[in-house]
């Protein structure tokens, strides 16, 4: 935790009464295990209305839990996360996108894991972190004491080691900052890992905050469990397609199908096993068992009463379930209907857990737990936002949505593109009435576009004010003790994208003088190329045989300060950039 102040207090607080002593004492403290599944929507689960994607130990859970019916997550994954893991709009974290380095979250950010790990939670993430995969960015240095993760947005991205191959099905993964060849599928993998995480904090008679952000069922899908993709490739899964198809791509999209909820199906599996083993320790009914989607559904399916998916403002790209099971304190069924979002869930967790929001935090969520609890709570009427799109920083009215209790602004210009042209095409909807948005009332209900037009105005303000150069990404740190080697990827470039011969650069702080070397790693050329490495006005130069996969610079020496780097291979008048950078340090050359 980099914020000074929050720090500062909640060190002192610990110095008084103790890690235990941050926590109330008037209840035992429970459990929390957070799973949210990647590209997954609202309506691909049997309790939702889905006819052939079979959930049933998640529509057990669900049936057993209590639930918020209105609640909203961003269309895309890296935004969501970022809400979630501080309940505030994460246009305030630094994290505005999925890749190019527009998906590293301010360090100075205080995270519900480390908030909790004060408090004296053991704190653990198993799958998908997706907001900064180097120093000071990573899960191990946002607060949680064990992490098991893939890189960047997914398996199969240019974020992982190329000896992984792609692979689901025993995976390079990362373990506390290090590779991990693990064996399984991917999944099943995580969820071993975090009940073996909470059987050892158990045992140690602490409390735990578990993550399971999975990544399935995200793309590619070329390596799912194999019985469960027979099965559903038996099944009509054309039926689930949204709107038309080419006919000559619909074995393809039926397919695709098959492994998307073959995915799902193994997820709920590890649900399944998850409440097993609760039940077999005894602590079902004091932990805090919590399930959502990360944004709307990965391909044109069945999304329940809604219509839209993934990257999409209307209600089936930015609509998600929350469940809550917690036998001690939450009734089984009950249903609230008051807006909510992910903002809300660090809060709400806080509050179940007995842990104060450290003075000075600042958060843009409410505690849900009182709405639960049918207890007294002041909850006076909110507005939603929610906003997403590519590009350097955020546009006005681009690709964002606003609601009220009954009213609903959108601007639908596509999370594909940077900027808009032309005027917003603003549509208004109904969602009391119209909650399939078959209706756009934007030229009848004048007052009312007026209205949340300008309360999204004062949103974009506010949010794009909380720091100087609020949307500049964070700089990757090198030379830390925390962190050698730095591997950098694609994911965190700038000025790049994901192109086999693009070229992009990485914004680094160098943050004590070291003597350096940077290995970069590429594609192998048919020819002889001259590598150029840059380090900020510093320019290093050799050259690589046809053939050769990799390349070491050594001997270079940084002060500390900002720096950028970039690697260009060359020959003739093409050029390309890297596959990754490895910039290592000699702790003998101190």
């Amino acid at each position: 935790m980099r914020n000074p102040r929050v720090r500062f207090m909640l060190v002192v607080l610990a110095c008084i009464c103790g890690p235990a002593g941050l926590l109330r004492a008037a209840t035992p403290h429970p459990n929390v295990v957070l799973i949210m599944t990647d590209d997954q929507g609202a309506g691909d689960f049997g309790v939702t209305g889905n006819p052939l994607i079979e959930t049933p130990h998640i529509d057990a859970m669900a049936r057993r839990s209590a639930s918020m019916t209105t609640f909203y997550v961003s269309p895309v994954c890296s935004p969501t996360r970022a809400c979630l893991m501080t309940g505030r709009y994460n246009y305030r974290t630094r994290c505005i996108d999925t890749w190019l380095g527009r998906s590293m979250m301010e360090p100075d950010e205080v995270t519900v894991a480390e908030v909790l790990r004060e408090a004296g939670y053991a704190t653990g993430i198993f799958g998908k972190w997706h907001l900064g995969d180097c120093y000071p960015m990573r899960a191990i240095d946002q607060g949680f004491q064990e992490a098991l993760i893939h890189r960047g947005g997914g398996l199969a991205q240019p974020s992982e080691p190329r000896e992984n191959r792609r692979r689901y099905t025993d995976a390079i993964l990362f373990h506390n900052g290090s590779p991990r060849q693990t064996r399984g599928y991917c999944t099943d993998v995580y969820f071993q890992a975090a009940l073996k995480f909470m059987d050892t904090a158990r045992r140690g008679g602490r409390p735990f905050f578990v993550y399971l952000p999975t990544n399935a069922p995200h793309g590619p899908f070329h390596d799912v469990p194999p019985e469960l993709l027979r099965h559903y490739q038996s099944k009509a899964m054309q039926k689930l397609i949204v709107g038309q198809t080419n006919p000559r791509k619909l074995e393809q999209e039926r397919d695709r199908l098959a492994r998307i909820a073959a995915m799902i199906t193994n997820v709920d599996q590890n649900v399944g096993n998850l409440f097993d083993k609760l039940n077999a320790w005894g602590i079902t009914e004091n932990t805090l068992v919590i399930f959502l989607v990360d944004n709307g559904p990965n391909s044109r399916r069945f999304v329940g009463p809604w219509r839209g998916s993934k990257t999409q403002v209307h209600e089936g790209g930015v609509r998600s379930p929350l469940w809550l099971h917690w036998p001690d304190k939450l009734r089984a069924g009950l249903q609230r209907d008051e807006l909510s979002a992910h903002i809300d869930l660090m809060p709400t967790i806080l509050d179940a857990c007995g842990v104060a929001q450290p003075s000075g935090l600042a958060l843009d969520g409410r505690s849900l737990l009182p709405l639960l609890l049918g207890t007294k709570a002041d909850w006076s009427d909110r507005t939603i936002v929610i906003q997403s799109h590519r590009g350097d920083q955020p546009v006005r009215y681009h690709n964002f949505m606003i609601r009220d209790k009954r009213w609903k602004l959108l601007h639908a210009s596509g999370f594909g593109r940077t900027k808009f042209s032309g005027n917003p095409q603003f549509e208004l909807y109904d969602l009391i009435n119209d909650p399939g948005e078959s209706r756009d009332l934007a030229g009848e209900r004048r007052q009312v576009l007026a209205r949340l037009q300008a309360a999204y105005d004062r949103w974009f303000d506010d949010v794009g004010s909380t720091r100087p150069d609020n949307y500049a990404p964070p700089r990757i740190h090198v030379g830390s003790e925390a962190e050698n080697p730095t591997v950098l990827t694609r994911q965190d470039w700038r000025g790049g994208s994901w192109a086999a011969h693009a070229i992009g650069y990485w914004e680094l702080l160098v943050v004590k003088p070291r003597k350096f070397e940077v290995e970069l790693l590429f594609d192998p050329g048919r020819v002889d190329e001259r590598v150029t490495l840059k380090l900020g006005p510093v320019v290093h130069r050799k050259t690589i045989s046809a053939g050769d996969t990799s390349c070491l610079f050594s001997g270079i020496t940084l002060e500390p300060g900002q720096l950028r780097l970039q690697a260009v291979l060359e020959q003739a008048q093409q050029q390309r950039g890297v596959y990754q950078a490895i910039v290592r340090f000699s702790k003998t050359c101190d």
